[in-house]
């Protein structure tokens, strides 16, 4: 009993042994990557970043090899993850449709060697999909961009139509910087905007906007058949997305990229090798290629947008087919 006892203790001190080599082994590993790696805090904190378990296992540490110290290891990852908000990062990161989208024009448009080419690459991507969006109406500069079936955040307190708005500035500031849409006008002025809205569709918007909790009823993301328009769309923390939008951004991406390849040869191990234009072309042609490809995404999905809510809209009898029930009532 006594030696069962003591086997016991001395396996506890095993494991206990082998937890502090894990955070040991953690400790140096976080230090190199700081200072080689992050430069400091950042998504390399993460206890999500799958580079922290491989660089444990260079070191020999695995969950099937060596449970305890691994367990150690991720244990010195969770603290350090949760003081210098590692994980919270990627969420602060993305939190937001147009930070997920940006992912994308990065791609795009990262080949560009100039830093003010690759952002006019990158506006030639976003302002036609971004405009898809709703958020604001690059045909009506009269009303500061204000999209259709909405109000002006700043228009005159109690006033009937709230479509003129008292302070135009903030209005173009909220609508660009901020994407704020405004709230929806009263149905009748909404209505004058868009005609083909009905009481029914206007009310379920409402409905969407104010009282769906969406996902896991968060209120983080949602989504709705029909906005306004009768078209399909999402909302991530309030922020529209819209299939114009998202085919957008994803087209102009792909087409920026693909414009700047010169052409592709294969080698003769089968391995492909892209061949890009010179950086000033290569510039040229990444801000065009960007430009009509996020055009033609938004075109594209406003077609799919007029299917959608043309199969959604009520069908009503043609004059013929009237005519003839109304004899037969």
């Amino acid at each position: 009993m006594a030696q069962a006892f003591q086997n016991l203790l001395q396996n506890i001190g095993n494991v206990v042994e082998d937890v502090k080599t894990g955070v040991r082994v953690a400790d140096r590993v976080q230090r190199i990557n700081k200072l080689n790696r992050e430069g400091g805090l950042g998504y390399g904190q993460s206890i999500l970043d799958p580079r922290f378990q491989q660089d444990i296992a260079r070191r020999g540490i695995s969950l099937k090899e060596t449970p305890a110290q691994f367990l150690g290891a991720y244990t010195s990852r969770l603290l350090v993850d949760a003081a210098n908000d590692g994980s919270r990062t990627y969420w602060w990161r993305y939190n937001h449709p147009l930070a997920v989208a940006q992912k994308g024009v990065e791609y795009g448009v990262n080949p560009i060697e100039s830093p003010t080419a690759r952002a006019v690459a990158g506006l030639a991507i976003a302002t036609p999909a971004i405009s898809a969006a709703g958020v604001y109406d690059l045909l009506n500069p009269g009303e500061m961009f204000r999209p259709k079936g909405y109000a002006q955040t700043y228009s005159e307190e109690g006033t009937d139509d709230r479509r003129e708005t008292s302070q135009p500035v903030q209005e173009v500031v909220e609508r660009f910087f901020m994407g704020r849409t405004g709230e929806p006008l009263k149905y009748a002025t909404a209505k004058q905007d868009i005609p083909s809205l009905t009481p029914q569709r206007y009310a379920n918007y409402q409905k969407f906007l104010y009282n769906d909790k969406g996902l896991l009823d968060l209120g983080i993301v949602k989504a709705t058949p029909e906005n306004l328009q009768g078209y399909p769309e999402v909302r991530m923390l309030g922020f529209p997305v819209t299939i114009p939008e998202a085919a957008g951004f994803a087209l102009g991406s792909l087409a920026a990229k693909e414009a700047m390849v010169a052409k592709r040869m294969a080698t003769p191990a089968g391995k492909i090798v892209t061949k890009l234009y010179e950086p000033r072309e290569r510039a040229i042609r990444g801000v065009v290629g960007g430009a009509l490809g996020s055009i033609a995404g938004v075109t594209i999905g406003n077609m799919i947008n007029e299917a959608i809510a043309t199969a959604n809209r009520p069908k009503l009898a043609t004059i013929d087919e009237y005519q003839q029930q109304q004899s037969i009532g």
